[in-house]
């Protein structure tokens, strides 16, 4: 059917209304992202489509309306959480704390109904949300709240890139109405990595992923939450008008097909004994997943059984939770010290009696400032509530003040620097930490810049380990170290390592280790034999600093220990300005109009190339033959320049940071996830769910082979090569 556009005279097919309906949408919620500091498409796509709309509006000017893309101006969305309904109410589960009790949650079942198959998967600590799509489009998000109402979270939850705005409908055709439920988490790397820089910015850090999420959810302004590298999976079904499913296990299949992001790690079992395997497997995996899990959900796998089963006034009688036990202990707080790092902030951390917790034991915690420690109440003497998860540092939750007795004693922050004596301060009258002004020789951040420069995410020198430098910065002997900064370590000879005798420090709290044997602190010759020759690890040192050299620009930028400029942003900024020298000239506003690269991070750099020892420990680097530019850029063309490559599994020839800089050097971008915005995905050995995404999306696959072709003869001929 056509209308007439009344301005011209002209009918307007309806074809074109509907193409213009769907590019006001999509452009609509592409501006949301960007807004929101989380696009997903490149600004020349999102030019295309505006241009798109534009031709559409030129033609027919009937369609132009104060609503289109092309009359408004973008503009920040605030989030009010008014309350919403759910369209089927969000049930919570009933729990099971031992295998006795998974038992009889089974055989009440299979009383009533023969089961022939359970759903096991992961019980994510995170927070429950309700996230409801009609037509295939997102148009509400909303919190649990009491299982009936929750509060509307839509422009928050339309920040996190995992999930969809739009169902993808390449596979089967979405419901008219979907509402589906899954739990919104931080991953334990992004919550160590979140707490750093709260710290680093004197605010209180998160007690664990889940606090930190829900406080990322809840925020007013949502341009808060797209900082906060949230992610999402899916669980359950509630309304779906349009289609059905025999199982949940087909649901799930259902809700992958429609770009929804569902766990890979949920099982189907025919047998209890299976479900047993399962709950033992993830008791002693715990950590195994980037979330933070607290058990197992067991579902009946049919979902005519399940409606036979129903459920009670709270619960589903077809679905139960087994709870692992807690990941807290007690015991008792020695005593309080402090450490200095890289950036001279002074860090109080606790020292315990050991403890076993989480299948490790622990004698350390961090306390993050002065300040923590006096919120939490905790004093010197206490029994204490540790906590430990994942590769987290383990943390002191607070005091158990009935077990006091009167000999605790408070915690005196020093007023100066614990490594060289320096008076502290506060960088900003703002701060909350205190620092070590002596930034360039104090021997603790020289200490830890170095350790941070040998790391996987900078130079990646292994034989400068925390012995070493701790060996290269504060040596027992001689008096005058190899090294006072960081300047110099492209620079050191055979000579000046054979004398050195140093403490082993135990690198949780810079403490010298014991001797059992003595009770006296461990001295080693760390680069002499008995003999005065070099040891084997003198030789591999002087190897790994030459393999250093070669190393792509953002490494050297991670490797310098610019306040808040991580691997993305080096690499941001590397394939923006190909050179050491051009980011060090940039102005503030160049920096932080490249994408990743915020104003903070832009006067962070700014900052830190105004002081002059930084730029001589560059120049002492570049002497050396530290390369400071990205080879190739001049000579020929970055033939994977707006190629977006995904890499999977073990390759042969490639590490996986390897293969990563293979692809940055020529233009291209690496991502985690694939999406039809992917241009390949290099598969190696054991791919996993990411090659079954690509082959549902028609993503070329290259293996090894193909890998090659595509950096050596571009992604055209590669195109040619892939699997699918």
């Amino acid at each position: 059917m056509s209308v007439d556009d009344p301005a011209t005279g002209e009918q307007v097919p309806s074809e074109v209304r509907r193409r213009h309906a769907e590019l006001c949408q999509e452009i609509d919620d592409h501006s949301y992202r960007y807004y929101m500091a989380a696009p997903v498409i490149s600004d020349a796509e999102y030019d295309e489509l505006m241009a798109e709309l534009q031709g559409i509006e030129n033609r027919y000017p009937s369609l132009v309306s104060q609503d289109s893309p092309t009359q408004k101006v973008g503009a920040p969305i605030s989030v009010d959480f008014a309350a919403v309904e759910h369209l089927e109410r969000m049930q919570s589960l009933d729990n099971a704390f031992n295998t006795e009790e998974l038992l009889s949650w089974t055989q009440r079942a299979q009383n009533e109904i023969a089961i022939d198959a359970y759903l096991c998967e992961l019980k994510i600590d995170g927070l429950a949300v309700d996230l409801v799509y009609e037509e295939g489009r997102l148009i509400r998000a909303a919190t649990r709240g009491d299982g009936r109402v929750g509060e509307d979270i839509t422009p928050n939850i339309r920040t996190i890139a995992a999930v969809p705005l739009y169902l993808d409908q390449s596979q089967r055709r979405a419901p008219e109405v979907l509402e589906v439920r899954g739990e919104v988490f931080l991953p334990w790397g992004d919550f160590h990595d979140l707490n750093t820089r709260l710290a680093d910015e004197g605010k209180t850090p998160f007690a664990n992923p889940r606090n930190a999420a829900a406080g990322s959810l809840r925020q007013k302004d949502p341009r808060v939450t797209a900082t906060r590298p949230l992610s999402m999976l899916v669980h359950g079904v509630g309304v779906h008008q349009g289609a059905s499913f025999e199982r949940q296990s087909h649901a799930y299949a259902a809700l992958r097909d429609w770009g929804l992001p569902v766990s890979d790690r949920y099982r189907v079992v025919e047998t209890l004994e299976g479900v047993r395997s399962y709950v033992e497997y993830y008791a002693a995996h715990r950590h195994d997943p980037e979330y933070e899990i607290d058990g197992i959900v067991i579902k009946v796998d049919d979902i005519a059984v399940q409606r036979r089963l129903g459920s009670t006034s709270r619960a589903p009688r077809w679905a139960i939770a087994y709870k692992y036990p807690p990941e807290e202990v007690t015991t008792k707080l020695t005593d309080i010290r402090v450490n200095v790092g890289r950036t001279g902030r002074v860090t109080p951390y606790g020292v315990m009696e050991p403890v076993r917790v989480a299948g490790s034991e622990v004698e350390f915690a961090t306390l993050h400032n002065a300040q923590e420690v006096e919120r939490k109440g905790v004093l010197i003497g206490d029994t204490v509530v540790l906590r430990k998860a994942g590769d987290v540092i383990p943390e002191i939750l607070g005091p158990v003040t009935d077990l006091r007795d009167g000999s605790e004693r408070a915690f005196t922050m020093p007023r100066t620097c614990p490594e060289c004596g320096t008076p502290l301060g506060r960088e900003k009258e703002a701060d909350v930490d205190l620092r070590c002004p002596n930034s360039r020789s104090c021997p603790g951040q020289v200490r830890e810049r170095l350790f941070h420069i040998a790391g996987r995410k900078a130079l990646d020198i292994e034989e400068l380990g925390y012995v070493a430098v701790t060996a290269l910065t504060q040596p027992l002997a001689p008096a005058t170290p190899p090294l006072r900064d960081e300047g110099g370590l492209f620079d050191l000879t055979v000579d000046q390592l054979l004398p050195i005798e140093t403490y082993v420090l135990d690198p949780d709290t810079t403490e010298p280790k014991i001797d059992p044997a003595t009770g006296e602190p461990k001295v080693l010759t760390f680069f002499a034999n008995q003999r005065g020759e070099p040891k084997k690890n003198v030789e591999k040192l002087f190897l790994q600093l030459e393999q250093a050299k070669q190393r792509p620009l953002w490494r050297v930028l991670v490797a310098l220990s610019i306040r808040h400029v991580g691997p993305r942003a080096a690499e941001d900024l590397a394939r923006h300005f190909r050179s050491i020298d051009a980011i060090a000239s940039a102005s503030e506003e160049e920096l932080s109009s490249v994408d990743g690269v915020g104003p903070a991070i832009a006067s962070s750099i700014v900052d830190w190339f105004s002081v002059d020892w930084h730029r001589e420990i560059v120049e002492r680097w570049r002497a050396a033959g530290v390369r400071m530019a990205e080879e190739g850029f001049d000579s020929g063309p970055r033939t994977l320049e707006g190629v977006t490559v995904v890499v999977t599994g073990s390759l042969a020839e490639y590490s996986r940071d390897e293969a990563k800089e293979a692809i940055a050097e020529l233009g291209g971008k690496v991502t985690g996830s694939v999406s039809k915005k992917t241009g390949f995905l290099v598969a190696g050995d054991n791919p996993g769910s990411k090659y079954d995404k690509a082959a549902q999306l028609g993503v070329p696959i290259l293996d090894e082979g193909g890998f090659r072709v595509l950096l050596e003869q571009g992604p055209d001929v590669a195109s040619q090569y892939g699997l699918t």
